[in-house]
């Protein structure tokens, strides 16, 4: 076991240079499987307290090995997105936020399907993971918009529909990146569906501390007098969100929490 590739993984998962909630989660299995003990899985869950599919997916590892959690990953991604494919109509425009494997795999696999679509999405400061969403789309052949943070709300007015990404779902919300809550909102107002996108290993019977980053991804060298606010994350009230598409289909909220309690054994 070499602990420069343990360290580098530590790194790459604290620092956002691996992103999705997946991509973390198996990031955090090698890293588990390279040393299996207490101290190690201690340190990978410090790593993103904002990430219970991370948890979960160590959790599960220990209690049904790693074949069944690797399996899981591909199967349910599958599932998802045959559940977005059925919501998505002709010359719909989505509007989504940040960047969600989840979302992105779904809105691929609808295009490959024939659906005719485009994507509104925003930058997604201060680190533009939203760039990565646009990116990704395009280069698949789908017509995408990418929107400045603060134009939200016109990009939401000419949207049909919202489909959000989730880092964690509670019992009475998720928790996504900065800017969902207003993004629900606005969207709730203009009487746009929010769809939440996400595997049901994202779910948490607890509540999950909110992560605040460095503040020099804002502002590197902001005058001293000058305090900066990064908040990485924020909750997204149930009220505001019209269903859970997951593996376990196409669900209200309280239908989902109901289902995944019972499935995961929570």
């Amino acid at each position: 076991m070499s602990m420069k590739k343990l360290k580098k993984i530590y790194s790459d998962i604290k620092n956002i240079k691996i992103q999705g909630a997946s991509n973390i989660a198996k990031a955090a299995i090698r890293a588990y499987l390279m040393k299996p003990d207490k101290e190690n899985k201690k340190k990978i869950i410090s790593l993103r307290p904002t990430e219970p599919m991370l948890v979960n997916s160590i959790k599960f590892l220990e209690r049904f090995g790693k074949e069944h959690v690797l399996n899981h990953f591909e199967e349910a991604q599958e599932k998802i997105n045959k559940n977005v494919c059925k919501i998505i109509k002709e010359k719909n425009i989505i509007y989504t936020h940040c960047h969600s494997t989840n979302v992105v795999k779904a809105l691929i696999y609808a295009k490959k399907k024939g659906k005719k679509f485009e994507v509104y999405n925003t930058e997604t400061r201060p680190l533009y993971q939203g760039r990565l969403t646009s990116k990704e789309l395009a280069k698949n052949g789908i017509r995408v918009t990418e929107w400045v943070d603060a134009a939200m709300d016109d990009a939401i007015t000419n949207a049909d529909m919202v489909l959000l990404g989730a880092d964690a779902i509670l019992e009475d919300g998720i928790i996504n990146k900065i800017g969902s809550e207003a993004i629900a909102e606005i969207a709730f107002l203009k009487k746009k569906p929010v769809y939440i996108v996400a595997d049901s290993w994202k779910f948490s019977p607890k509540n999950v501390k909110i992560e605040e980053r460095d503040f020099k991804e804002v502002w590197e060298k902001a005058p001293k007098k000058i305090k900066i606010r990064n908040p990485a994350f924020e909750k997204v009230n149930k009220k505001y969100i019209k269903k859970i598409i997951s593996e376990l289909g196409i669900l209200r909220f309280n239908e989902f929490v109901k289902r995944v309690k019972k499935n995961l054994d929570f």
